[in-house]
């Protein structure tokens, strides 16, 4: 696996109720996309953003076996925070990220890739 990738953009488009997500990832200087379709209400687009976030992860590393298990967002103090939970084999990987300028898509792809972080360190 290269070195951690960071998030570089994520688009999002409804189209009637489903909602279209594409999460672009940069690793070592390349670009990798992942999209994901879905119900286009609010609380399902985080979702569709978790799922998107794996798949450009996936195309990085096709052996990567990963699922997303969950996506939340909590208040912590003063702070909004976005949660997921990622199964990897036997295992369950968490992450998180705050909250910045109102964006929860970006918080929410920035906790999935904290969740795997871990693993993408291993060699």
């Amino acid at each position: 696996m290269p070195p951690r990738p960071a998030l570089s953009t994520i688009d999002q488009k409804l189209v009637g109720e489903r909602a279209v997500v594409e999460v672009t990832l940069t690793a070592q200087h390349s670009q990798y996309r992942g999209r994901a379709e879905g119900d286009g209400s609010p609380g399902h687009r985080h979702r569709l953003v978790g799922e998107a976030t794996l798949r450009a992860l996936r195309s990085i590393s096709p052996d990567l076996a990963l699922d997303l298990s969950a996506v939340a967002s909590s208040d912590l103090g003063s702070l909004r925070v976005a949660l997921a939970q990622v199964h990897q084999g036997g295992h369950e990987l968490v992450g998180s990220a705050i909250v910045r300028g109102g964006d929860p898509a970006v918080a929410t792809a920035k906790a999935v890739l904290d969740a795997v972080n871990r693993i993408l360190d291993r060699p």
